[in-house]
Parts: C-alpha cells; sequence; structure tokens
C-alpha cells in the first residue's frame, strides 16, 4: 500500500503523520519527500474499511491538502526504470564503488562472461578491463568523465568512464563510484552506418521558421524527387552545400556518393585529369560521382576547357578517361552553385551558354540570413548546443542583449559567420551566459551587404545587378510577367520590359 499525500512545508508536519500510523499499529517500510513538497508512505496492504478509516484522520492534520493512493513510490519508478534501461543496453555496462569493485552489472556482461552475477559482483574491475589503470583513476583528486581504449575478453573497446557523484550537505560533491560503458568496434560501425543514413526527412537540419526559408524548403523537396540539374544561387555562407546534400539524399541517387567540386581550385592538365580520370591508374571525380550527386561549388570559376568537355558529357551521356578509347556511361545528378551573374557571364563568352542551361534547369534561390531574420536566433542556439557538446561543456544561454544584438547585425557572412562567431565566444567564454560582450564582430550597417565586395562599376550597373537578383529570385514563383507586376506594384508592360532584357524566362528558370 502507498499513499501521495499534498501538504504544506510546515515544521513537524511528517511526525504527526508518523504519529497516526503508530497509533494504528502500521509497519513503515519507507517514506520519502520529493521537491514538491509531497509525503510518499510504503506500508503493508490493509483493508478498505481500514483504510477508510484512516485517510480521513491523515487530511485533518493542519497543512495536509490531500491524501490518495499511488501505485508506486518515485524512488521505485526510478529504479525499475533504470533497471530497465541498463537491462536493455546491448552494451555492456559496469557499475563499480569508490574501490572499484563491482556493484552492478547488466545483462551483455553476464552474456559475454557466461557467469552468473554472483561470480562477478564484487570483483575488482581491473580483473575484466585490461589496459587502463582505472584504480588510479579513481583514486585521483578530481576524476573527470573520459574516453578510453581498453581491452574485454581479449577485444579491443572504447570505454566511457563516468564518475558518480552525490551531493553534499556543504554543497559539495562525493564521489560514489563509477559507470563504465563498452563499445565495440562492431557496434562503434553500426551506429556510425546509422548515422549516415538519411532520415525521414533529409531536410530536418536545415532552420527554416522564416516563410523565405520555408518556401526554399518547400520548393527543395519537391526538385530533389526530380532527375534534372538544380543551380543554387545565394551569398556565401547561406547554406548552399548544406541544402545540396539534403536534396541528394532526397533523390533516387541517395545510395551514391555525394561528391563536392569547388570549381575555384581547378586549373590546368591536372585539373582534367583530377576531374575525368586517367585511363585505369586514377578515378576522376565523375567516376566518384557516377549514380550519385557530384555537386559544384561556384560553377562560374569551372575553366573553359573542362566545360566544353563536361558539355559533351551531358549531351551524350557517356564520359571518357584519358588516354582511353572506351565510353564509360554517366549516370549523375548535378548540383551547382554560384554567386555570380551567370547571365552576364554568358553573355561575355566566359561562361558557356549550353553548358548554363544544362546546369540551371531547376533553379532555387537561398536568401541571406539578413532577410530571413525569425531564424538567426534558431540558428544560434543550435550551434551553442552542438559546439558545447562538442567541448564537453554546459550549454549557456544568450542573455535577451545578445539576442537583440544578434537580430539586428547585417550578416554579411550569413550562417557560416553566425556559427563561426559563436564557436569563438563559447570557447573562450568562462560563466554560463553569452553577454553582448562576448561577441566579436566588425563593425557593418545593416545595408552594407547589399553592394557585391567586388563592384567596381557605376551606380546603374548595381542597381540593375540588384534589380535583375530580385526579379530572377521572385520568377518561379510569379512566372508570368502579369503575375510578377502584380506582386512589385509595377506595370504589366515595365516588368515584361526588364525580364526581356535580362533573359529571364522559362527556359533559363524552370518553373515545376
Amino acid at each position: 500500500m502507498r499513499l501521495e499525500i499534498n501538504c504544506q512545508d510546515r515544521l513537524g508536519i511528517a511526525q504527526d503523520i508518523l504519529d497516526i500510523l503508530v497509533e494504528h499499529e502500521i509497519n513503515l517500510r519507507g517514506i520519502e519527500i520529493d521537491e514538491m513538497g509531497k509525503i510518499f508512505l510504503n506500508f503493508p496492504n490493509m483493508e478498505f474499511p481500514e483504510l477508510q478509516h484512516l485517510m480521513p484522520k491523515i487530511r485533518k492534520i493542519d497543512g495536509i491538502k490531500d491524501v490518495k493512493t499511488t501505485p508506486f513510490m518515485p524512488i521505485e519508478r526510478e529504479q525499475y526504470q533504470l533497471q530497465t534501461l541498463l537491462k536493455t543496453l546491448p552494451d555492456p555496462v559496469f557499475s563499480v564503488n569508490t574501490k572499484g569493485r563491482i556493484i552492478l552489472i547488466n545483462d551483455a556482461v553476464l552474456s559475454q562472461l557466461s557467469l552468473p552475477q554472483e561470480m562477478v559482483v564484487n570483483v575488482p574491475i581491473g580483473d575484466l578491463l585490461k589496459g587502463f589503470n582505472v584504480s588510479r583513476w579513481l583514486e585521483s583528486e578530481n576524476p573527470q568523465a573520459q574516453v578510453q581504449k581498453i581491452r574485454f575478453l581479449e577485444q579491443d573497446y572504447l570505454v566511457d568512464m563516468l564518475p558518480v557523484m552525490v551531493p553534499d550537505i556543504g554543497g559539495q560533491s562525493i564521489m560514489a563510484g563509477a559507470v563504465f560503458l563498452l563499445k565495440s568496434e562492431y557496434r562503434l560501425g553500426q551506429q556510425l552506418t546509422a548515422f549516415n543514413q538519411g532520415s525521414a526527412d533529409n531536410f530536418v537540419s536545415i532552420q527554416a521558421d522564416s516563410k523565405a526559408m520555408k518556401n526554399v524548403i518547400k520548393d527543395a523537396k519537391r526538385m530533389a524527387e526530380l532527375d534534372e540539374s538544380i543551380m543554387m544561387f545565394g551569398e556565401t555562407g547561406t547554406g548552399k552545400q548544406l541544402l545540396a546534400k539534403a536534396c541528394h539524399e532526397g533523390s533516387r541517387n541517395r545510395d551514391g556518393k555525394f561528391i563536392v567540386v569547388d570549381c575555384r581550385i581547378l586549373a590546368g592538365k591536372e585539373a582534367s585529369l583530377e576531374f575525368f580520370g586517367e585511363n585505369d591508374e586514377k578515378l576522376g571525380l565523375l567516376d566518384l560521382a557516377n549514380r550519385g550527386t557530384l555537386f559544384l561549388d561556384e560553377v562560374a570559376d569551372l575553366p573553359s576547357d573542362i566545360q566544353t568537355k563536361f558539355l559533351k558529357i551531358l549531351q551524350s551521356g557517356y564520359y571518357q578517361r584519358a588516354g582511353e578509347s572506351v565510353s564509360r556511361p554517366l549516370e549523375v545528378r548535378i548540383i551547382s552553385t554560384t554567386q555570380k551573374d551567370l547571365g552576364a557571364l554568358v553573355q561575355k563568352g566566359s561562361f558557356s551558354e549550353d553548358l548554363f542551361y544544362r546546369l540551371n534547369v531547376l533553379s532555387l534561390f537561398l536568401p541571406p540570413l539578413r532577410e530571413r531574420k525569425s531564424d538567426i536566433i534558431a540558428l544560434a542556439e543550435r550551434f551553442i548546443k552542438q559546439h558545447s557538446m562538442k567541448l564537453g561543456r554546459q550549454t549557456p544561454r544568450l542573455t535577451k542583449a545578445c539576442m537583440d544584438y544578434l537580430h539586428t547585425y547585417p550578416w554579411p557572412g550569413n550562417i557560416r559567420q553566425l556559427e563561426n562567431t559563436l564557436y569563438r565566444s563559447i570557447s573562450l567564454l568562462e560563466g554560463n551566459e553569452i553577454d553582448k560582450i562576448h561577441i566579436q564582430l566588425p563593425s557593418c550597417s545593416a545595408t552594407s551587404s547589399i553592394v557585391s565586395q567586388e563592384f567596381n562599376g557605376s551606380l546603374e550597373d548595381e542597381v540593375k545587378r540588384f534589380e535583375k537578383e530580385i526579379l530572377m529570385r521572385l520568377y518561379p514563383s510569379f512566372p508570368s510577367s502579369r503575375q510578377l507586376a502584380k506582386r512589385l506594384g509595377l506595370s504589366h508592360t515595365a516588368v515584361a520590359n526588364k525580364l526581356r532584357d535580362y533573359g529571364i524566362n522559362k527556359k533559363t528558370v524552370k518553373i515545376i
């Protein structure tokens, strides 16, 4: 029989309850008081009439609010939950006292030792775990949680060694023992495989509270299921590669590799061999990406000779390594990114027009962070949690002043700048709060990042560039000059002329 008593915090109230139990000659098995001030009693079962007589007496005590039966004591629930967790863990777990003697093990240990529990309990942990001096660690002045490589039953394991600390009356913690959680190479391999598999929602890791980013994710999910090439436009640090990886994991090529190519570092003959491969001596990037996804980062910088060869491959569906006459079929999804105006580069002749159309079948525009304000704090808190875990420290919180500062800063470096800034702050932080003073950022006006850092033309040139960027971004959602004119509050004729001047149409921007 167990009772839950809801009462006030009054000196002597527990003694008043115990006096009634003595009066009824009830043998008390256990008593608990939780953080909320509730008192729990555990005593032998009694007949219902006797219980009906007992409970009103307890209710009459000054400060008692309610008395009711409960199926279990809080400590019983915790014990059974821990026992269930321990029992079902597939990895070996040991718990030891401060002398290093085993006091608790799980079924995985017993299964591997093929011994009854009584033959394992009270055995020194050092008799079973070899390769590390556990006793010295337990006896050290302030043992910290750590990971070590050990041997158990002639096999290598990684062991998480976790000290068990019990709070003392004076606020200090006293070590009461330790827990050892073992991971085999096979189990680690299983977990890494599961970790690298695509999730049910491949886009869940992308922060999208803002309307602008929700629209991007909505379009990206639909495009991921198609086979056509995707061109991603956006400033540096906006998360284009992360979005491309999510599209790959949501495509039918998800079982293939996701190969990243930084087109800015490709140059010369070696670059061509790197891209296309050579005989049987060297696999090229196309070999590696076949039946997967080839991610061309900053495709505007792809050398012209590679552009020509690559276009022929995309047109024919076959490729050849250098020095070979054998044609190999190519089945690859192409996702490209650019910060530059590819249309202008096509007009100048520095980028292949046909290749541009091959790569820009589907288009995605990633908004800069300054245009998705409602994502900033959520992103910041996510980065703080991630980096705090990596650094093995308690997750600090952002003060209101710091949140306001992060929210109003224009972030010319976008998400990458936000993450790097917070990582630096966490690394040097001594307390558990990140305030504005802990954030080191260059002064930057809210509009400074609208103009390209490479800007060297006239004001008219820059206005046209910005105007084209807006039209390119809106066109997939408003794919007619009348719809777009209504959205922008302009005349149909004015918008139609601008679309024609900038070469924006259903051929250059695929609508799905």
